[in-house]
């Protein structure tokens, strides 16, 4: 919680909260402030979108203190950008909590005095809002509280987000056949190593292990990184997956042979679409389940008439789908994790015992087939 922290501590709270989101979302954090000594507090980059972040965090979110201090962020973030010499100037403001109010002064604000910058305000509620940059895909509506007093700051350290999952992996690969889930297969001595392995920052690596230490989930006598207490931790995690995710069934436009035409839709999304639940149990010999329609994960549904998805639409209820797309909701977890299977690319082994457990199309057994064969040994090891 942003208030709970003394002001000096802050920014560097606030910059790990905006440095979290970014990667979640597929960015690389090429600098922080906390890992150079130079002056811009992030610089991130998704293929040719580069921005040079300034950051400052309030406790309170009343306009009249968010816009005088947006202001001076949008002049730091573009003097740190000419300094740099690429990419884009961002200031994104962090507060305990943003109201709509908030949010429409912010956003007259932008576009009166700053069309060409991009701003963000992020709550540790998890709203977030962007305007400019095309950051778009990075807003979302805030959470609702869980219980009446509980606390906020969870957003932060959540120890089963999208990369922190996929870290979990890496640190179990070693104990997993390497065709069942692709990860480096190391041992871990320190932060940076974990981060190097896992291409991510030494910020969000070290954050993730300090919530394993803080929940008793690490081996604080062994050299290396070692999970513990790993039936209750594969338990919450089962348990974090049970959200629902988006999904669309769909039909192939033209009639033709359905395996072919899946195998031609994962050639022409390459790295955007990952075959998942029942299907992918199939491809990795570890199938028990029959007669449920492929599900292919994408990280985000398409829109009617996307020319990209232009050789599926979608399904009437009283038609039997080809397939069903589902929104990845670990978009980074699930494709980095996924293995490619005769032209497939196919989600691993513990993804794969995560979706299928909550299935009503017995998805119970399936799960439970897996944790026999697999999963275990790998459990009871750590316990």
């Amino acid at each position: 919680m942003l208030s709970s922290h003394p002001s000096k501590n802050r920014e560097k709270h606030a910059e790990a909260i905006v440095a979290d989101l970014f990667e979640s979302h597929g960015w690389e954090v090429l600098a922080s402030s906390a890992e150079k000594n130079r002056c811009p507090d992030l610089i991130v980059q998704r293929g040719t979108q580069c921005f040079v972040i300034e950051i400052k965090a309030l406790a309170e979110g009343r306009a009249d203190r968010v816009i005088p201090l947006l202001s001076q962020s949008i002049l730091v973030a573009q003097a740190n950008t000419r300094d740099v010499g690429c990419g884009q100037p961002l200031a994104v403001i962090c507060v305990e909590n943003a109201s709509q109010s908030l949010l429409k002064q912010v956003s007259l604000f932008f576009e009166r005095y700053a069309p060409n910058v991009a701003v963000g305000i992020i709550s540790e509620h998890g709203l977030r809002y962007f305007q400019g940059g095309g950051l778009e895909d990075l807003n979302a509506e805030p959470e609702l509280p869980r219980s009446f007093g509980s606390g906020i700051s969870n957003q932060a350290i959540n120890i089963f987000s999208d990369l922190n999952q996929w870290m979990l992996k890496v640190l179990l690969a070693p104990e997993i056949p390497d065709h069942l889930l692709e990860a480096p297969r190391l041992k871990y001595r320190s932060v940076s190593e974990l981060a190097e392995a896992a291409k991510v920052s030494n910020m969000s690596a070290s954050r993730f292990l300090q919530q394993l230490r803080n929940e008793g989930f690490l081996d604080e006598s062994s050299r290396y990184v070692t999970l513990v207490r790993r039936a209750e931790l594969f338990r919450r995690w089962r348990s974090v997956a049970m959200r629902f995710a988006p999904e669309r069934p769909m039909r192939f436009l033209i009639r033709g042979n359905q395996e072919q035409q899946i195998r031609s839709l994962f050639a022409s999304h390459d790295g955007e679409a990952v075959l998942g639940l029942f299907a992918a149990a199939d491809a990795l010999q570890l199938g028990h389940v029959s007669g449920v329609p492929p599900f292919v994960y994408v990280p985000k549904l398409p829109q009617p008439g996307d020319k990209n998805w232009k050789v599926l639409l979608m399904a009437s209820p009283s038609e039997a789908p080809h397939l069903i797309l589902r929104q990845a909701l670990s978009p980074q977890s699930t494709l980095r994790g996924a293995v490619h299977r005769d032209g497939l690319i196919v989600s691993d082994v513990i993804q794969i015992w995560l979706d299928v457990a909550n299935h009503p199309s017995r998805g119970e057994e399936q799960a439970n087939l897996i944790y026999q064969k697999l999963l275990r040994p790998i459990i009871d090891n750590g316990n």
